[in-house]
């Protein structure tokens, strides 16, 4: 991306976040919490419009559940409850990173279609995957064993409860590992600009469907 594109994107970004009273753009080392890893690296947000984009009109119901791993500030919190969802639930390590998000979720002007959010501030590792959870987004938050213990764990979660779930997965670092269990179908594929054409997974979203 040109520096003129970028600048175009923090301001886009920058009145996003004016108009609904938060704070979410920052790119957060979690080395400053001594929470770093060679799997676990950093916070950075995706675009307000990500959801919008990727869940068509009618596709959330009133007994759909979404789940963000790795929530961090809270904006794809946000954005979920402008969508009709039973149940908002957001997952996040870090205890500023979720202090910031429970700030945001209080001053927000964000209109809300779903009023049941849920602010988790826990590991992944130990966090237990509800059984009607529906829509799961990542953005890369964590990569290589982690990630593969939380997919594990949402299968299981399938297996025990069968029903349709929809992964939301932005900027797909693990994909290969998601397409080589045979679970995932890719059902869509969206990009954050033409300028995001070139290699590897950033600027990139999966839309995945698992199979029972």
């Amino acid at each position: 991306m040109s520096v003129l594109g970028s600048a175009r994107r923090l301001v886009g970004q920058l009145l996003f976040e004016r108009r609904y009273g938060v704070r979410t753009a920052e790119l957060v080392k979690l080395e400053r919490f001594g929470l770093a890893g060679n799997e676990r690296v950093y916070y950075v947000p995706a675009n307000w419009t990500t959801l919008r984009k990727t869940l068509k009109r009618g596709e959330v119901g009133p007994d759909d559940v979404f789940i963000d791993f790795g929530a961090g500030m809270g904006r794809m919190v946000l954005e979920a409850t402008r969508l009709p969802f039973k149940r908002v639930i957001g997952v996040e390590l870090s205890a500023e990173l979720h202090q910031i998000s429970r700030e945001n979720l209080i001053k927000t002007t964000v209109r809300r279609r779903c009023g049941d959010v849920e602010l988790v501030c826990s590991d992944v590792l130990d966090y237990d995957i509800p059984d009607d959870v529906s829509v799961v987004f990542f953005n890369n938050p964590f990569r290589g064993s982690v990630f593969e213990s939380v997919i594990k764990r949402l299968l299981e979660s399938v297996d025990a409860a069968p029903r349709l779930v929809r992964v939301i997965y932005y900027n797909p670092a693990e994909a290969p590992f998601l397409e080589s269990t045979g679970r995932f179908r890719l059902v869509g594929t969206y990009r954050q600009s033409w300028r995001s054409r070139g290699e590897g997974p950033f600027g990139i979203t999966h839309v995945y469907e698992i199979t029972p």
